[in-house]
C-alpha cells in the first residue's frame, strides 16, 4: 500500500479517537468490493452565504511545516463556511507575524502559548504556567493589553526540543540537557534564525543551563534534521511534533530538565475589530476544526508533507475531510 495511503488511514483512524468516536460496520460481509475507508465524522461546517458578504480574511502562519498546515486548515474551513479568503502563509518569525496582525495586513495567524508569553512579553519559561488553561489565560491577558484577541487553543502542544543522532546521544553519554554541561564547547548546534533572541532556544540554553558552544548556525527550519544526517550540526533544536521523531529511533530528544523550553499549544491570534466584522461563524470555525487536532494527529499532517512531499494545502483539505468538517 503506498505510504501516502497508509498516512491518509492513520490520521483518520487518529481524528476517530481524537474526536471520541467509534466506526461501526457489519461484521459479515461476503462481498468482494474494497471495504469502505473509515472516517472521523465530525461536526460539518454550514456555509452561509451572509458570511460572503463581510471583509475578506487574510490568514497568516509563520514559514515552517506546522504552521503552514494550520493556516491551510484555518483558511479552507473559513471558504467553507462561506467567507472570501486569502492567504499569507510564509511570514516568517512569530515578531514579523503579529506586526502584520497588528498593521492589518493579515486578518489572523496560528501562534503558540509558550512563544507569546517568552518572545512578545518577556516572560521566563519558569513562569510560564504548566497547565495550559493558566498558561493561555495569561497570554489571552497580556495580548488583550495589546490589541490582539485569543482564541482558545488546540488540543496539540508543540515545544521546542533539543534533538540529536541516537548514535551521538550514546557516544556522548547524554539523555538530559544538562548532561551536556562539559560537553557543548566541543559541539555545533543549528536553529532558527531567530533562535539567538529566544529564551525557549539558544539564549535559554546558555542562560539557564550555562551552556556554550563551538558554534550555532542559523538554518532554515525545514533543514534542521538534514544538517543532523550530514553530519554539519551536532545539536538541532527541533519541534516536539516533529514528524521525523515518530519514525523508528534515528534521532533522539534530550529532557528538558530544568524547564527551559516550555510546550506551547497553538492559539489563534486576531482582532476583536475583525471577529465583530467577520460575525460569529469566524471564531466559531476556527474553533471547531482544531477539536481534532491531537499531537499525533499533527505528526501525521507534518510527515505527509516534510516525508511524503506532499502538498500543504491537500493535507489539509484531506484532515477537513477526514474529521467530516467538509465533503
Amino acid at each position: 500500500m503506498p505510504v501516502k495511503k497508509l498516512r491518509y488511514l492513520l490520521m483518520v483512524a487518529l481524528l476517530a479517537m481524537a474526536l471520541g468516536l467509534v466506526a461501526c460496520g457489519s461484521d459479515d460481509n461476503s462481498s468482494d468490493e474494497a471495504p469502505a475507508e473509515p472516517t472521523a465524522s465530525g461536526t460539518a461546517i454550514a456555509s452561509d452565504p451572509a458570511n460572503g458578504d463581510t471583509p475578506t480574511l487574510t490568514i497568516g502562519s509563520k514559514n515552517f511545516t506546522e504552521q503552514i498546515v494550520l493556516g491551510e486548515i484555518y483558511a479552507q474551513a473559513l471558504e467553507a463556511a462561506g467567507y472570501n479568503v486569502k492567504t499569507d502563509l510564509n511570514l516568517g518569525s512569530e515578531t514579523v507575524a503579529l506586526a502584520a496582525l497588528k498593521k492589518g495586513e493579515i486578518s489572523g495567524y496560528p501562534e503558540y502559548i509558550s512563544t507569546a508569553l517568552t518572545s512578545f512579553f518577556d516572560t521566563a519559561p519558569e513562569d510560564v504556567p504548566g497547565d495550559v488553561n493558566g498558561a493561555y489565560e495569561m497570554a489571552k491577558s497580556d495580548l488583550a493589553a495589546d490589541g490582539i484577541e485569543a482564541l482558545p487553543p488546540t488540543p496539540f502542544a508543540s515545544a521546542n526540543a533539543v534533538g540529536l543522532l541516537t548514535s551521538k546521544a550514546e557516544e556522548l553519554g547524554v539523555t538530559q540537557i544538562s548532561d551536556l554541561q562539559g560537553k557543548s564547547q566541543d559541539l555545533n548546534l543549528y536553529g532558527s534564525p531567530e533562535c539567538r533572541q529566544r529564551i525557549d532556544c539558544l539564549l535559554g540554553l546558555q542562560d539557564n543551563y550555562g551552556l556554550e558552544f563551538k558554534s550555532f548556525t542559523p538554518v532554515d527550519i525545514g533543514l534542521r534534521y538534514e544538517v543532523l544526517d550530514k553530519g554539519q550540526a551536532d545539536l538541532s533544536i527541533v519541534f516536539t511534533t516533529d514528524a521525523q521523531l515518530g519514525d523508528g529511533d534515528k534521532y533522539t530528544i534530550l529532557e528538558d530538565d530544568k524547564g527551559v523550553l516550555p510546550a506551547g499549544n497553538v492559539m489563534f491570534l486576531t482582532k476583536q475589530e475583525t471577529i465583530d466584522k467577520a460575525g460569529p461563524d469566524y471564531a466559531a470555525t476556527i474553533e471547531l476544526v482544531q477539536e481534532g487536532l491531537t499531537e499525533k494527529v499533527m505528526q501525521e499532517l507534518d510527515a505527509r508533507v516534510d516525508l511524503d512531499k506532499e502538498q500543504p494545502a491537500d493535507v489539509a483539505r484531506d484532515y477537513l475531510v477526514a474529521g467530516g468538517y467538509i465533503e
